[in-house]
């Protein structure tokens, strides 16, 4: 039994340990009240600190990676690969693609992509071996030997050999095939010395001659066994062509049934087998069009890459950023030709005077465009050009008093007369913007001299019946001269007459002097001398002044973005832009530097 004591000791024992809970208790509602609820209001501002942290961390790790990506850039660029289609767009109509009948812009274009010649020109505007390797021509200069390539293949993989070469000059000099470039070569003999050299064999010398090599190659294997007189009908011609360029035929297309619609697509693939490497191009496609407002159409929606021939580069693109324009400078002339043969244009003090009051300098700065001033028959970089030999322009003064002098009275209207008849004379030209231009400078400058001159505009079909009938008092009209100095085509009397071969002196202008001067500068193979030749010729024509030389024209060529590769400084024709399409590019990656 408990005692009392005992249970006295319990109910202190009891109070003291109800004190101290009591005491816990208090102190854990006051350290709860202190700690917890006090401080309750406060995680408002925890959780905003939170968040800029959180916030502060995730802008350091974006600025973090868009440094990465930014420097990963700064150490990288863009450069052009290999790959893609190219689309070309030309005005006019695909009917042949082989090079010894081609003659439209379209089909020397297709032609000039699948068969290479001896040789071609480069960028830079030389002549340089295509299938060739080298030439040489004898003292005398009337045999010219041709060494081919190695490793030579058409693109069916049979070999080229020097047979190929011998049979293409053959088809050209047989007058059954009816090839344009039949009278280029008349004369000329061509033998296989062996498989890898020709030789041509000259009736008298002639320095240019290797100018005229460039024409493509066709295949004998294929055509030898072709009668001559079918050659033109072949399917060679225009479904099967095989050459052995940077491009093989792989399909035509045609589409559209107006000829507001109407189109053909040429498609080009790589070839393998060119002997330069495979282009860069995968294809290249040639899109021949009814008209040129039909291909811009083409080129704004994003369909072709590239135009070609245009005359000017139309309003609506000039000012897009993703388009690139190249004028590209012709070994070409734009001259009026005045017709020595017409009654007024016989008198040479009309001549003279007519280029006296001519404001080059203005005439070229109103086309809009770069072009190179022409003053001479001969251009700058050929051989025996004289800067003391030029035309003389610019000094309506001058014009005035050779006028005078010559017995032209100013009349009635501001016209001038001689024994009562009017300084009147027509100028025909092609019906274009920039003759256009041109053609009605001259007819203002000109009339400030007492001239009345008739502007008559001509579609190309009824300009060439112009020319050749001669029927013209002058002509506005532009020659290919090329890189060779040899113009005797253009100013000797033998080429006077339209019946000539070729006949194309468009002046009709005749002088022994000059005549002795062409023919002797042809037919010299050293440099200087030739240039020594060609100094009397000059003489007389700044002083005949059978012609007014103008400009050298431009060739535009219009892309959709940068076309790589693409460095031109001067052409010939316009299918020298081909002299390295096989190095073409239109794509761009991103490499490390």
């Amino acid at each position: 039994m408990i005692n009392r004591t005992t249970k006295l000791r319990w109910r202190r024992k009891y109070r003291v340990r109800r004190r101290q809970v009591e005491d816990y208790s208090q102190q854990a509602e006051e350290h709860l009240e202190k700690h917890f609820f006090k401080r309750l209001n406060r995680i408002v501002g925890v959780r905003r600190f939170v968040l800029s942290w959180l916030i502060l961390a995730g802008l350091l790790i974006s600025i973090t990676i868009a440094q990465i990506h930014g420097l990963s850039a700064y150490y990288q660029t863009l450069k052009p690969t290999s790959g893609g289609t190219y689309n070309e767009g030309i005005v006019g109509t695909f009917s042949n693609a082989n090079p010894i009948f081609a003659t439209s812009d379209v089909d020397n274009s297709v032609s000039k992509l699948i068969f290479p010649g001896l040789f071609k020109y480069n960028q830079s505007d030389q002549l340089v071996g295509d299938l060739a390797q080298s030439y040489a021509v004898d003292s005398r200069g009337l045999t010219y030997t041709v060494i081919l390539k190695d490793n030579l293949h058409w693109q069916d993989g049979v070999p080229i050999t020097a047979a190929d070469v011998v049979f293409t000059y053959q088809m050209i000099e047989n007058p059954d095939v009816g090839s344009p470039l039949f009278n280029d070569w008349k004369g000329v003999k061509v033998t296989e010395v062996n498989g890898n050299t020709i030789q041509f064999s000259l009736e008298e010398p002639l320095s240019s001659f290797p100018e005229t090599m460039t024409n493509g190659i066709i295949p004998k294997h294929i055509l030898g066994n072709t009668d001559p007189l079918e050659l033109r009908a072949s399917t060679f011609n225009t479904t099967n062509p095989v050459g052995s360029g940077p491009f093989a035929l792989s399909e035509i297309d045609v589409q559209g049934n107006t000829p507001q619609t109407y189109e053909q697509q040429i498609g080009l693939r790589a070839n393998p087998e060119y002997y330069g490497g495979k282009p860069k191009l995968d294809q290249f496609v040639v899109y021949a069009f009814n008209n040129q407002p039909q291909m811009l159409s083409s080129f704004k929606s994003g369909v072709l890459s590239g135009m070609a021939g245009l005359t000017n580069l139309p309003q609506s693109i000039q000012n897009s950023t993703t388009v690139y324009s190249y004028n590209v400078p012709l070994t070409a002339e734009v001259m009026v030709f005045f017709n020595n043969s017409q009654p007024v244009m016989s008198d040479v003090k009309v001549r003279q005077a007519l280029v006296q009051a001519t404001d080059e300098p203005s005439i070229i700065n109103g086309l809009g465009y770069p072009v190179i001033a022409a003053k001479s028959p001969l251009l700058p970089f050929q051989i025996g050009y004289n800067p003391k030999t030029l035309q003389l322009t610019t000094n309506i003064i001058a014009a005035n008093q050779t006028l005078d002098q010559d017995g032209w009275v100013m009349g009635k209207n501001n016209i001038r007369y001689k024994a009562g008849q009017p300084l009147k004379f027509n100028m025909f030209t092609q019906d274009n913007s920039e003759f256009d231009y041109v053609s009605s400078q001259l007819q203002q400058q000109w009339r400030k001299i007492g001239a009345d001159v008739q502007v008559f505009p001509q579609q190309p079909t009824d300009l060439q019946t112009v020319i050749s009938t001669r029927a013209y008092d002058s002509l506005l009209y532009g020659i290919s001269i090329g890189t060779d100095p040899d113009v005797f085509a253009y100013w000797d009397s033998s080429q006077a007459q339209a019946n000539a071969v070729p006949g194309l002196n468009l002046s009709e202008f005749k002088d022994t002097i000059a005549d002795q001067s062409l023919e002797e500068g042809r037919t010299r193979s050293e440099a200087a001398l030739r240039s020594i030749k060609y100094q009397s010729f000059l003489q007389e024509w700044q002083s005949q002044s059978p012609a007014l030389a103008l400009y050298q024209p431009r060739y535009l060529y219009v892309t959709r973005g940068q076309l790589f590769g693409f460095t031109p400084t001067m052409f010939n024709v316009g299918t020298d832009r081909y002299s390295n399409v096989s190095n073409w590019e239109i794509r761009e990656v991103r490499t490390t530097n």
